[in-house]
C-alpha cells in the first residue's frame, strides 16, 4: 500500500479517521502493517501490500 492513500482511505464502517502502523515496508510501500480507527475501534490489516478494509463481519 503507498502510503500516499492514507489522504483518501476513511473507516469503511464509520467513514473516521484511519492510523496507519508499519510492521515492514519496502521503499514507500508498506508491505505489512494495520490500519486502525480511533472512532469504532477497529482494526484493518495490511498483507502483501494489500489492505483489507472490509467491515469486520465480512472478513473471512
Amino acid at each position: 500500500m503507498k502510503r500516499d492513500l492514507m489522504e483518501i482511505l476513511a473507516c469503511p464502517v464509520c467513514k473516521g479517521e484511519l492510523t496507519l502502523t508499519v510492521d515492514t515496508e519496502q521503499g514507500d510501500e508498506v508491505m505489512e502493517g494495520s490500519l486502525h480507527c480511533a472512532a469504532c475501534d477497529e482494526t484493518y490489516p495490511i498483507t502483501d501490500a494489500i489492505p483489507n478494509l472490509l467491515p469486520p463481519n465480512m472478513r473471512v
